[in-house]
Order: C-alpha cells, then sequence, then structure tokens
C-alpha cells in the first residue's frame, strides 16, 4: 500500500460538461481529500472550454473555503506530472461525430442504434477515443507510473481495455449506468433505491442484475419484480425501458442502463426505441451537416418529449451549454452520485470500500466470460488497489452475447495497432446488427475518408 502525503487529481477533459462540474464539487466536498495538501489540476487541448472550467472551478474552491492548489493548463505533461490519480472525460467535437456514427451505418442498411458504444458506430468511437487515451497513459507511464487512471470516457470498455493491455497503467472504467438501472427497478419495485440490495453486472452498457433483494430482510424481491413488471401500463417510459422488459421476459434478468444503450448490442432492439427515426434527424437537401459542422439535434428518447418544444425554440450553442452546466446552484456545492472520487478515497485512506460497479479486466471474475475482456461488475477498493469480487455465471444466451462482444473489442483493438481495415472489417461482420458483406466494406470506407483527420491511418 501506498502511504500518500500529498494528492494531485488531474481532470483531463476538464471542459466535459457532464463531468467536470461534478467530479470538482465531489473533491471540494471531500474532508479526507482535503485533510491532505492537495492539488487539483484542470487540463484541455480546448482553451476556451478550460477557461469557462477554471472559472467555475476558483468560484467553487472560493466558495467551499478549501485550501488547494488550483491549476490550469493546455500542457499535458505539465498537467501529468507528479499526479496520484488522473480522471479522464475527453471527446472531440462529440455530436458531429457522433451523428455520422448513427446516420452512417443506417444508410447502408445497418441496424444502428444509438452508435456509442456498440455496432458500427461504437467501433469508429473506439478508433477516434482510443488514440488520445492511449497517449494520456503513455504520458502517465513516463512521469506518474504508479497514477490510477480513472476513465469516463466512451466506449468504456474498450478502452479500459485498450488501456490495460498496452500499457502498464492501472485503469478503471466509471460509469453510471449501473445506478440508472437500480432506478428503473425501484420504481417498477415502488420501492426506495436506497432499501434495495442489487447486484449486477456484465459489459458496459450490457450489463444485468443478478441479485434485487430487501435491504433490511434479505428477501428475494425478483419474483416480485417480474409479477409488478406484468402489470405496468405497457407505455410507461416505453423507449426506455420497454426492451428491457421485454429482455427480463425473454431472459430472466433485467438488464441496464435502458434501451438506447444496451440496444446496441443487439440486431432487436431497432423497433423498441420508436425516437431512433428522430435522432440526429436533418434534411440531406438542406442541410449538410457534417461539411457545415452544424451538426443535427440529439435526442436521447421520446421519454423527455422532445417533439413537445414550440416552433419558436431555438437549441442552445456550446456556450450556453457551458452556461448552464458550469454553474453552482442556489444550494451551493452538491455531492453527485459517480463513483471516481471514492474510488480515490478508498485507495488513498485504504478504507476497503464496495463499488457496486467498475470497468476491469476479466480475470475469472466473471466466469464463462472471456479472460482479459474489460468487464463490468462489482469490486472492493483498498489501498492495495481494487479488487473484482468473483461472481456467479451469467446465463448461456447472455454469456454467448457477451464474448461475442469480447472478440470485437479485440479485433477493433487489433485494427488501431495494426493500422488495419481488415481487422476491423473482421469486427464488423461479427456485429449482430451488420447483415452485408459489400456494405460492410463501403461503411469503412467511407468512415475512414470522412473522419480522416482524427481516425488512425487504416488500409486494406
Amino acid at each position: 500500500m501506498k502511504g500518500y502525503k500529498k494528492l494531485k487529481i488531474v481532470m483531463i477533459g476538464a471542459g466535459s460538461c457532464c463531468f467536470c462540474p461534478v467530479t470538482l464539487q465531489d473533491i471540494l466536498l471531500s474532508d479526507l481529500i482535503n485533510s491532505l495538501p492537495l492539488e487539483v489540476c484542470l487540463m484541455d487541448i480546448d482553451a476556451h472550454a478550460l477557461e469557462v472550467s477554471h472559472e467555475f472551478a476558483r468560484k467553487a474552491v472560493a466558495l467551499s473555503g478549501r485550501e488547494l492548489i488550483l491549476d490550469a493548463t493546455t500542457d499535458l505533461d505539465k498537467a501529468l506530472t507528479g499526479a496520484d490519480f488522473v480522471i479522464t472525460a475527453i471527446e472531440v467535437d462529440r455530436y458531429h461525430y457522433w451523428s455520422m456514427d448513427f446516420h452512417i451505418p443506417r444508410r447502408y442498411g445497418f441496424r444502428q442504434v444509438y452508435g456509442e458504444n456498440g455496432g458500427p458506430g461504437g467501433m469508429f468511437h473506439t478508433l477516434r477515443n482510443i488514440g488520445p487515451t492511449l497517449h494520456i497513459a503513455r504520458r502517465m507511464e513516463v512521469l506518474c507510473p504508479d497514477a490510477w487512471l480513472i476513465n469516463y470516457t466512451n466506449p468504456e470498455a474498450k478502452l479500459v481495455e485498450a488501456v490495460s493491455k498496452l500499457t502498464k497503467i492501472k485503469a478503471v472504467g466509471v460509469c453510471h449506468g449501473f445506478d440508472m438501472g437500480v432506478e428503473q427497478i425501484a420504481e417498477i419495485l415502488e420501492r426506495d433505491p436506497e432499501s434495495l440490495e442489487i447486484t449486477g453486472y456484465g459489459l458496459n452498457h450490457f450489463g444485468w442484475m443478478t441479485g434485487v433483494k430487501d435491504k433490511e430482510t434479505g428477501e428475494d424481491l425478483y419474483p416480485l419484480l417480474r409479477e409488478k413488471e406484468k402489470e405496468c401500463h405497457w407505455l410507461a417510459k416505453w423507449d426506455e425501458v420497454g426492451l428491457s422488459r421485454m429482455m427480463l421476459r425473454t431472459y430472466g434478468l433485467y438488464p441496464y442502463p435502458g434501451t438506447n444503450h444496451i440496444g446496441e448490442y443487439i440486431a432487436w432492439s431497432d423497433a423498441f426505441l420508436a425516437s431512433s427515426k428522430i435522432q440526429y434527424f436533418f434534411d440531406p437537401v438542406a442541410e449538410k451537416p457534417w461539411e457545415t459542422k452544424k451538426h443535427p439535434r440529439f435526442v436521447y428518447d421520446f421519454t423527455s418529449n422532445p417533439t413537445g418544444i414550440p416552433f419558436s425554440a431555438v437549441d442552445p450553442d456550446k456556450e450556453e451549454e457551458y452556461k448552464n452546466q458550469f454553474v453552482i446552484g442556489e444550494e451551493g456545492l452538491t455531492q453527485s452520485a459517480e463513483y471516481g472520487i471514492p474510488i480515490i478515497e478508498a485507495i488513498a485512506f485504504d478504507l476497503n470500500r464496495y463499488i457496486p460497479s467498475l470497468n476491469r479486466l476479466n480475470k475469472g471474475q466473471i466466469p464463462g466470460i472471456m479472460q482479459d475482456m474489460c468487464v463490468e461488475g462489482p469490486c472492493m477498493v483498498d489501498g492495495e488497489g481494487i479488487h473484482p469480487i468473483r461472481v456467479d455465471p451469467l446465463p448461456p444466451a447472455i454469456t454467448a452475447m457477451i464474448n461475442q462482444q469480447g472478440a470485437i473489442h479485440q479485433l477493433v483493438i487489433e485494427a488501431y495497432v495494426e493500422g488495419s481495415k481488415n481487422k476491423l472489417l473482421q469486427a464488423m461482420l461479427l456485429d449482430p446488427t451488420i447483415s452485408n458483406y459489400n456494405n460492410a466494406v463501403a461503411l469503412i470506407d467511407e468512415m475512414v475518408e470522412r473522419e480522416k483527420e482524427i481516425l488512425p491511418e487504416l488500409h486494406w
């Protein structure tokens, strides 16, 4: 166990509206972390995004009354020097490229849902983010080799697997998808989530709740969950959980986090996502989003009633998004439910803490799943590091679906390392959403050309 006499926490991708504000507030609200001499360094390649996050951080630090060193830099090496924990949430022109990930595979007739982690869109998302993520890890090998890399960037499992296999850096992937599933189950059961003891594991964005119990009595609540699910109104949050309910009926376990995510890994999910017809919708006659970089509006699903906006509405631009996200509410600093800072506390202060869902390489944690595939499951965290808890095997059909994705992980990482379109094609032809060889080849060629400024060089 390393005895920490000080802490330097680096946040790379500090312009992330999703993760920077909540992570910084979690740091400032932690009495443990602030009990040691503390340095927090914000790093982003976008100078303006960094300026916005730095200004927010200064206000948050002042409000907290904490004494710490706060720095901000666009220089990666400066940020990493002497770091103890490195938190990554990186993405370049997220919606610009993500809209391609969604639309172009569908144009070739493939059942691409969402396009973030699974399907052909998820493969190109991986290839865009794997280079920068590995660059960070390789600089860590030189500048802070003992530091932990805590990754929030998607595709979570593929990136953590790549770092863990191709570098010596200790990496863990963190995602709030498990908690989304807990909230859904609690709502169906009409119970407080805090009253439930839930276990889940599998693949990131394709996890399965294997145990649902009453925390106080230990009663198995899965029979009640199945009973109450059948009684629920069929249209209740249908776009988000209709597929989850069908998979519960089919496979006997409730999947998480929701249709957009789990649907990426199966061929028949598009019928259960009505909003897919308007996700990133644009008129190809009047609009050229990938040439103009005026990307279509992202729609998550219909549960938020995205078609109910008035005709006069105008979507917020990036500046408005910054103003809305990098803000401290009237209630002051607030604690999030994210796992990043609890992990740091547990390692730095040897707390022996249970975390219900983290992403690490499978070293026998889930029997039947490929060895060294990045899986998601419960872990204990202490001064020695992160220790996945061995769990029971998943049902054969679920195991088979996850192992298919494990082979895809391996092939996409090899495609990156070897610069091989052929390895990417092998991965694509394994994917359940792909149905035509010629179109898979054409899709690869078109995407590589469209995204050549950000993809690694790939050749046949």
